[in-house]
């Protein structure tokens, strides 16, 4: 008879060890190792080579319909958005974030939209009590009859869901589910085999179904990464200073990539129809080092503000410090302006900032460094109407970038007229081939010498 053969497994990142580990080696967690033993089964059992089993019935691809996924909008444009034009019947969306980050405020609120348009609504409380959920509805003004359970056992979830086929199953938080068998709620076992009933009950009764689960201390969902695999999306909410970022990474039914931007609110999260004008609200006009960039954050044209401020540096070493950038490229266009327009940076500290709190870690974002740092130090603002992208070679040349076309169209809907650009891009076809070229469009004439952007910024 065959020896069951124990392994450990880490409940936070599903990595699995021979035997049980202080801190985890794949996701650093300490004490995070559970033990699971698997099932024997002897060859006996298994009838031969390949346990007595023939071959399964196959389809040729040509012989298999086409049908379209019925979707439920959920109410939220920004959401539908996200998720590829509303809730899939039959769907299971995985959505991840920090506690307190507004999952359940988001979730409840679009409950209230599909229960008001008609639909049955199921909210499985797992964290929270039914008061606690019904004072949260009153101060969102929440209407619609919704129903509400704390039973988070997976087979009578699963069960609910059968008997009364809602359109919209809300399970608050996977991490509390609990399926017949050993092993405390949120391990690994019990949150993948919980996912895999609850994904296999959402697709036979066509409910769309929504999983909220913990994050780890990097961001990612908890549990082992087969959970994501399992379900058709995920999505992650994260917060930017006073603005949530709903963020989809999978999506079965649509385009990963995806972003809504919402911002919390008392009366619960507010979508926000035109970021650009939201990050570009508090931009000052006329100042030197301040740029507006197009870019493209996951599938979203966006315009942001690029700020550079360039100041004499009291230490043996000037500083270089970046917010919300790949600092190795603001490093590269340090490099091509000190090199192809001899601008003397080596006594300068140096800062960049991408305003409103985002990270983008866009190579289209070179050419607005560049002219930001530029303009900081000759002490020379952009002209309002100017908005900026492209990436930035070694040689100083500009270069396309991904969804150029999707960032000009961003920039003229905002009112920025000229647009600095690389060449090629239809509708602009003197486009800058180089950062020199770059500086002479938008101030004109030459770009300064090396000694006086220097002396100019010593003046400041």
């Amino acid at each position: 008879m065959a020896k069951a053969r124990t392994t450990y497994v880490c409940t936070s990142c599903g990595y699995t060890s021979a035997k049980p580990l202080g801190r985890c080696p794949n996701c650093q967690a300490w004490n995070s190792f559970e033990e699971e033993v698997p099932a024997v089964t002897t060859a006996a059992a298994r009838g031969g080579a390949y346990g007595g089993i023939t071959g399964g019935r196959v389809t040729p691809l040509s012989g298999v319909g086409r049908r379209e996924e019925p979707r439920t909008p959920s109410g939220i444009p920004e959401l539908d958005r996200v998720l590829g034009g509303g809730l899939v019947a039959g769907g299971v969306t995985l959505i991840g974030g920090e506690p307190g980050i507004g999952k359940s405020t988001l979730l409840l609120q679009v409950a209230d939209k599909v229960a008001a348009g008609g639909g049955t609504v199921l909210y499985v409380a797992g964290e929270e009590s039914l008061e606690q959920i019904r004072l949260r509805a009153d101060r969102l003004g929440v209407k619609a009859e919704i129903q509400l359970t704390r039973d988070t056992r997976a087979e009578h979830v699963a069960a609910l869901m059968a008997e009364h086929k809602p359109a919209l199953c809300i399970v608050d938080s996977i991490q509390t589910v609990t399926v017949e068998g050993d092993g405390a709620p949120g391990g690994v076992a019990q949150v993948r085999d919980g996912t895999a009933l609850l994904t296999r009950a959402a697709k036979e009764t066509g409910t769309a179904t929504v999983l909220v689960g913990h994050v780890t201390k990097d961001g990612t969902v908890a549990g082992p990464k087969v959970m994501e695999h399992i379900v058709d999306t995920t999505v992650f909410l994260e917060t930017v200073g006073s603005y949530r970022l709903l963020r989809s990474v999978k999506n079965r039914f649509g385009q990963a990539g995806e972003l809504g931007v919402f911002e919390m609110r008392g009366e619960g999260l507010i979508a926000v129809e035109n970021p650009s004008a939201a990050f570009l609200a508090e931009r000052p006009v006329g100042v030197p080092g301040s740029v507006v960039a197009a870019t493209i954050d996951g599938q979203r044209p966006m315009l942001l503000e690029v700020q550079a401020l360039a100041s004499k540096t009291p230490y043996p070493n000037a500083r270089r410090v970046v917010v919300g950038l790949d600092a190795r490229r603001v490093d590269v266009v340090l490099a091509v302006l000190e090199r192809r327009l001899d601008l003397t940076l080596g006594g300068l500290d140096v800062y960049v900032n991408l305003a409103g709190g985002l990270k983008v870690p866009d190579p289209g974002l070179d050419l607005a460094i560049a002219l930001a740092i530029y303009s900081a130090v000759v002490g020379r603002a952009l002209p309002d109407s100017v908005a900026v992208f492209g990436e930035v070679g070694l040689a100083g040349e500009v270069r396309s970038t991904t969804g150029s076309i999707r960032r000009a169209e961003e920039a003229r809907r905002a009112g920025y007229t000229r647009l600095i650009v690389p060449p090629g891009l239809d509708g602009h076809p003197n486009g800058v081939k180089s950062v020199e070229e770059a500086v002479a469009q938008v101030w004109g004439g030459a770009p300064a010498s090396g000694r006086k952007p220097r002396a100019a910024a010593e003046r400041t």
